[in-house]
């Protein structure tokens, strides 16, 4: 169902700060030439916590028309407030969204059974499959793996995004939540590793600027070439960190600049990133040949 490269989109900005629409929909014409598998607006790398309700969808709208059904579109649906997420998953099953990723309730530091209860709501209010998307480093609340087992019981919850970077998480939800249960690792530097320890693929922020090597690299697992996939890692190396020398998606936005789908413009809080992080994302996309 959802496989492979997924590519956790960013929001293309004009220098005032206003959505670049037209930018937008190339970025996605180009992922899909590119080889990626599957899109993901309005995550957090799209800048959700700093759109507006009516910015947020149209990103979504925007998506699914570029897409025009050639790859699935996962659209960011999260929210720290239950009736939200449930509001913006609504909107997205109206446009013909695939699929919705809901991040764990930020702030609000949600018991387990809070977790639940949140995601049941979703589930039950919206006639669409749901990506769970884990993330403590940011959200520092942590699903534990018996909690989503319980919520892979229903039949929309169908996979998790996993951006724990614990390799042996997937192994623990594999056994928990069962084979068909998919699982894509939020992590780009472990995304090998996740694959093999039972993982499905990566919702990758490298892959707005690298779609075809990160696309190589999952059909090269997938057919079994893993010491292809490994060299194709360790060549994405040097660009992971540099997408993750400052706060994303800063750089990778500065990075998709360069390649001319957006201004670097990130929303406050986010401050442009510095003099030396320019560098080493100019340096990294030039070592790839992405940049001339």
């Amino acid at each position: 169902m959802f496989k492979g490269s997924l590519v956790a989109l960013i929001t293309p900005m004009r220098p005032d700060g206003s959505l670049d629409e037209a930018a937008y929909a190339r970025l996605i014409d180009w992922q899909i030439e590119q080889g990626t598998e599957g899109l993901v607006p309005v995550g957090t790398t799209g800048e959700s916590p700093t759109l507006s309700h009516e910015e947020h969808r149209r990103a979504v709208e925007i998506a699914v028309q570029a897409a025009a059904k050639r790859v699935p579109v996962i659209a960011g649906a999260g929210s720290n407030s239950t009736d939200e997420a449930i509001s913006l998953a609504r909107h997205a099953a109206r446009v013909g969204a695939d699929a919705v990723m809901l991040v764990t309730p930020y702030y609000n530091k949600p018991s387990q059974e809070g977790l639940y209860r949140h995601y049941m709501a979703v589930a039950d209010a919206v006639d669409l499959k749901l990506i769970i998307y884990n993330i403590p480093s940011r959200c520092v609340i942590d699903m534990s793996v018996e909690t989503m087992a319980r919520l892979a019981q229903h039949p929309n919850i169908v996979g998790v995004k996993d951006a724990t970077a614990n390799l042996a998480r997937p192994l623990h939800t594999r056994r928990a939540c069962g084979a068909g249960f998919i699982q894509l690792s939020g992590e780009d530097h472990t995304a090998v590793s996740f694959l093999a320890a039972g993982g499905d693929g990566c919702i990758s922020v490298t892959a707005n600027l690298a779609p075809r090597l990160c696309a190589d690299m999952h059909e090269a697992w997938r057919e079994g070439r893993v010491e292809d996939a490994i060299t194709i890692q360790d060549t994405l190396l040097p660009l992971h960190d540099a997408l993750f020398c400052e706060p994303s998606p800063g750089p990778v936005k500065y990075g998709a600049s360069l390649l001319g789908f957006s201004s670097p413009f990130c929303r406050l809080p986010h401050a442009p990133i510095t003099e030396a992080a320019e560098a080493r994302v100019r340096t990294a996309m030039t070592d790839l040949g992405l940049i001339g």
